[in-house]
Protein backbone atom coordinates (compact mmCIF):
# COMPACT_ATOMS: atom_id res chain seq x y z
CA UNK A 1 0.00 0.00 0.00
CA UNK A 2 1.02 3.61 -0.49
CA UNK A 3 0.20 6.68 1.56
CA UNK A 4 -1.64 6.24 4.85
CA UNK A 5 -4.92 8.14 5.04
CA UNK A 6 -7.08 8.43 8.16
CA UNK A 7 -10.81 9.03 7.60
CA UNK A 8 -12.70 10.44 10.60
CA UNK A 9 -16.44 10.19 9.91
CA UNK A 10 -19.32 8.53 11.77
CA UNK A 11 -21.06 7.61 8.49
CA UNK A 12 -19.99 3.96 8.24
CA UNK A 13 -21.66 3.48 4.86
CA UNK A 14 -19.62 6.33 3.40
CA UNK A 15 -16.35 5.24 5.01
CA UNK A 16 -16.80 1.68 3.75
CA UNK A 17 -17.30 3.05 0.24
CA UNK A 18 -14.24 5.28 0.48
CA UNK A 19 -12.07 2.48 1.87
CA UNK A 20 -12.96 0.23 -1.06
CA UNK A 21 -12.48 3.00 -3.64
CA UNK A 22 -9.25 4.51 -2.30
CA UNK A 23 -7.56 1.17 -1.62
CA UNK A 24 -8.01 0.28 -5.30
CA UNK A 25 -5.92 3.37 -6.03
CA UNK A 26 -3.04 2.28 -3.84
CA UNK A 27 -3.79 4.02 -0.54
CA UNK A 28 -3.77 2.44 2.90
CA UNK A 29 -6.97 3.58 4.64
CA UNK A 30 -7.70 3.72 8.36
CA UNK A 31 -11.15 4.71 9.60
CA UNK A 32 -12.28 5.99 12.97
CA UNK A 33 -15.87 6.95 13.69
CA UNK A 34 -15.37 9.26 16.65
CA UNK A 35 -12.91 12.04 17.52
CA UNK A 36 -11.77 10.22 20.65
CA UNK A 37 -10.81 7.07 18.73
CA UNK A 38 -9.13 9.14 16.02
CA UNK A 39 -6.91 10.98 18.51
CA UNK A 40 -6.01 7.69 20.20
CA UNK A 41 -4.88 6.37 16.83
CA UNK A 42 -2.88 9.53 16.05
CA UNK A 43 -1.14 9.30 19.41
CA UNK A 44 0.36 5.97 18.27
CA UNK A 45 0.65 6.26 14.51
CA UNK A 46 1.41 8.84 11.83
CA UNK A 47 -0.59 9.41 8.65
CA UNK A 48 0.09 11.25 5.39
CA UNK A 49 -3.34 12.85 5.12
CA UNK A 50 -6.54 13.12 7.12
CA UNK A 51 -10.12 13.29 5.78
CA UNK A 52 -12.28 14.91 8.45
CA UNK A 53 -16.06 15.29 8.58
CA UNK A 54 -17.45 18.45 10.17
CA UNK A 55 -20.44 16.68 11.73
CA UNK A 56 -19.00 14.33 14.38
CA UNK A 57 -20.36 13.01 17.68
CA UNK A 58 -19.12 14.69 20.85
CA UNK A 59 -16.67 17.06 19.16
CA UNK A 60 -17.35 18.55 15.76
CA UNK A 61 -14.76 18.53 13.00
CA UNK A 62 -13.80 22.16 13.50
CA UNK A 63 -13.07 21.57 17.18
CA UNK A 64 -11.13 18.45 16.21
CA UNK A 65 -9.07 20.43 13.69
CA UNK A 66 -8.32 23.18 16.21
CA UNK A 67 -6.96 20.61 18.67
CA UNK A 68 -5.08 18.73 15.93
CA UNK A 69 -3.28 21.86 14.78
CA UNK A 70 -1.84 22.43 18.25
CA UNK A 71 0.89 19.91 17.43
CA UNK A 72 0.37 18.53 13.91
CA UNK A 73 0.63 19.92 10.38
CA UNK A 74 -0.70 16.78 8.64
CA UNK A 75 -2.71 17.77 5.52
CA UNK A 76 -6.47 17.81 6.19
CA UNK A 77 -9.42 17.68 3.80
CA UNK A 78 -12.69 18.69 5.44
CA UNK A 79 -16.02 17.08 4.53
CA UNK A 80 -19.19 19.09 5.02
CA UNK A 81 -22.81 18.21 4.32
CA UNK A 82 -23.92 21.77 4.93
CA UNK A 83 -21.85 23.37 2.20
CA UNK A 84 -21.91 26.71 3.99
CA UNK A 85 -19.31 29.29 2.98
CA UNK A 86 -18.84 30.10 6.68
CA UNK A 87 -17.91 26.49 7.45
CA UNK A 88 -15.31 26.50 4.70
CA UNK A 89 -13.81 29.80 5.83
CA UNK A 90 -13.61 28.69 9.47
CA UNK A 91 -12.02 25.40 8.40
CA UNK A 92 -9.41 27.24 6.34
CA UNK A 93 -8.75 29.64 9.21
CA UNK A 94 -8.11 26.69 11.52
CA UNK A 95 -5.63 25.13 9.11
CA UNK A 96 -7.56 22.87 6.73
CA UNK A 97 -5.83 22.36 3.38
CA UNK A 98 -8.99 21.78 1.34
CA UNK A 99 -12.68 20.94 1.71
CA UNK A 100 -15.29 19.09 -0.28
CA UNK A 101 -19.07 19.24 0.16
CA UNK A 102 -21.26 16.15 0.49
CA UNK A 103 -22.48 14.52 -1.61
CA UNK A 104 -19.38 14.25 -3.78
CA UNK A 105 -17.96 12.01 -6.45
CA UNK A 106 -15.19 9.75 -5.06
CA UNK A 107 -13.05 10.65 -8.07
CA UNK A 108 -13.20 14.32 -7.11
CA UNK A 109 -11.97 13.46 -3.63
CA UNK A 110 -9.24 11.30 -5.16
CA UNK A 111 -8.07 14.21 -7.32
CA UNK A 112 -7.87 16.50 -4.31
CA UNK A 113 -5.98 13.91 -2.28
CA UNK A 114 -3.47 13.43 -5.08
CA UNK A 115 -3.05 17.19 -5.51
CA UNK A 116 -2.33 17.78 -1.81
CA UNK A 117 0.06 14.83 -1.55
CA UNK A 118 1.95 16.00 -4.64
CA UNK A 119 2.40 19.42 -3.08
CA UNK A 120 3.45 18.08 0.31
CA UNK A 121 5.80 15.36 -0.93
CA UNK A 122 7.55 16.85 -3.97
CA UNK A 123 11.26 17.09 -3.09
CA UNK A 124 12.11 18.39 -6.56
CA UNK A 125 10.37 21.64 -5.68
CA UNK A 126 12.12 21.99 -2.32
CA UNK A 127 15.73 22.79 -3.14
CA UNK A 128 16.79 25.91 -1.32
CA UNK A 129 16.77 27.91 1.87
CA UNK A 130 15.52 31.50 1.74
CA UNK A 131 16.87 33.80 4.45
CA UNK A 132 15.41 37.16 5.41
CA UNK A 133 15.85 39.38 8.45
CA UNK A 134 14.48 37.24 11.32
CA UNK A 135 12.88 34.71 8.92
CA UNK A 136 14.24 31.50 7.38
CA UNK A 137 12.19 29.44 4.90
CA UNK A 138 13.78 26.02 4.52
CA UNK A 139 12.19 24.41 1.47
CA UNK A 140 14.23 21.24 1.79
CA UNK A 141 13.03 20.48 5.32
CA UNK A 142 9.72 22.32 4.87
CA UNK A 143 10.48 24.30 8.00
CA UNK A 144 10.09 27.97 8.88
CA UNK A 145 11.98 29.76 11.67
CA UNK A 146 10.99 33.21 12.88
CA UNK A 147 13.40 34.96 15.27
CA UNK A 148 15.03 31.57 15.82
CA UNK A 149 11.78 29.82 16.76
CA UNK A 150 10.19 27.06 14.67
CA UNK A 151 6.81 28.12 13.25
CA UNK A 152 4.25 25.35 12.77
CA UNK A 153 2.51 25.74 9.41
CA UNK A 154 0.02 23.54 7.58
CA UNK A 155 0.96 22.22 4.14
CA UNK A 156 -1.03 24.98 2.43
CA UNK A 157 0.37 27.69 4.70
CA UNK A 158 3.93 26.56 3.98
CA UNK A 159 3.20 26.43 0.26
CA UNK A 160 1.82 29.98 0.36
CA UNK A 161 4.82 31.32 2.29
CA UNK A 162 7.20 29.50 -0.04
CA UNK A 163 5.47 31.09 -3.04
CA UNK A 164 5.52 34.57 -1.48
CA UNK A 165 9.13 34.39 -0.34
CA UNK A 166 10.30 32.98 -3.69
CA UNK A 167 8.73 36.04 -5.34
CA UNK A 168 9.89 38.66 -2.84
CA UNK A 169 9.23 42.21 -4.02
CA UNK A 170 6.70 41.12 -6.68
CA UNK A 171 2.97 41.81 -6.58
CA UNK A 172 1.08 38.49 -6.80
CA UNK A 173 -2.56 38.76 -7.84
CA UNK A 174 -5.28 36.52 -6.40
CA UNK A 175 -5.72 34.53 -9.59
CA UNK A 176 -2.03 33.64 -9.61
CA UNK A 177 -2.17 32.67 -5.94
CA UNK A 178 -5.28 30.49 -6.41
CA UNK A 179 -3.75 28.64 -9.35
CA UNK A 180 -0.36 28.11 -7.73
CA UNK A 181 -1.32 27.40 -4.13
CA UNK A 182 -4.43 25.28 -4.31
CA UNK A 183 -4.38 23.92 -7.83
CA UNK A 184 -8.14 24.46 -8.16
CA UNK A 185 -10.14 27.52 -9.09
CA UNK A 186 -12.34 28.95 -6.34
CA UNK A 187 -15.48 30.90 -7.04
CA UNK A 188 -15.08 34.64 -6.78
CA UNK A 189 -17.12 35.01 -3.59
CA UNK A 190 -14.90 32.61 -1.69
CA UNK A 191 -12.39 34.42 0.53
CA UNK A 192 -10.07 31.41 0.78
CA UNK A 193 -6.91 33.26 -0.31
CA UNK A 194 -7.58 36.20 2.03
CA UNK A 195 -8.27 33.79 4.90
CA UNK A 196 -5.06 31.88 4.14
CA UNK A 197 -2.98 35.07 4.10
CA UNK A 198 -4.59 36.27 7.33
CA UNK A 199 -3.74 32.96 9.01
CA UNK A 200 -0.18 33.10 7.70
CA UNK A 201 0.28 36.67 8.89
CA UNK A 202 -0.89 35.70 12.36
CA UNK A 203 1.64 32.87 12.56
CA UNK A 204 4.37 35.24 11.39
CA UNK A 205 3.52 37.60 14.25
CA UNK A 206 2.14 40.36 12.05
CA UNK A 207 -0.45 42.87 13.25
CA UNK A 208 -2.49 45.50 11.35
CA UNK A 209 0.11 48.05 12.44
CA UNK A 210 3.14 45.89 11.67
CA UNK A 211 3.31 44.15 8.31
CA UNK A 212 6.87 42.83 8.30
CA UNK A 213 6.45 40.41 5.44
CA UNK A 214 3.16 40.42 3.49
CA UNK A 215 1.63 43.69 2.27
CA UNK A 216 -1.89 43.96 0.85
CA UNK A 217 -2.07 45.55 -2.58
CA UNK A 218 -5.70 46.67 -2.56
CA UNK A 219 -7.74 45.47 -5.50
CA UNK A 220 -4.91 43.30 -6.78
CA UNK A 221 -3.38 40.88 -4.32
CA UNK A 222 -0.33 40.74 -2.05
CA UNK A 223 3.40 41.44 -2.04
CA UNK A 224 6.14 39.89 0.11
CA UNK A 225 8.02 43.03 1.16
CA UNK A 226 10.98 41.50 3.01
CA UNK A 227 14.07 41.16 0.84
CA UNK A 228 16.31 38.09 0.97
CA UNK A 229 19.80 38.33 2.41
CA UNK A 230 22.58 38.07 -0.11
Amino acid sequence: MGNNILIVDDDTQLTDLLVEFLETHGFSIITRHSPEKAFKYLDRESVDLLILDIMLPGMDGLQFLRKLRENSSVPVIMLTARGEVSDRIIGLELGADDYIAKPFEPRELLARIQSILRRSQAPSELQDILTFDSLIVDKLRQEVHLDGVLVHLSTTEFEALSLFSSNAGKVLNREFLVENIRGIRWQSYDRSIDVLVSRLRSKLGETPNSMRFIKTIHGVGYKFVALPKK
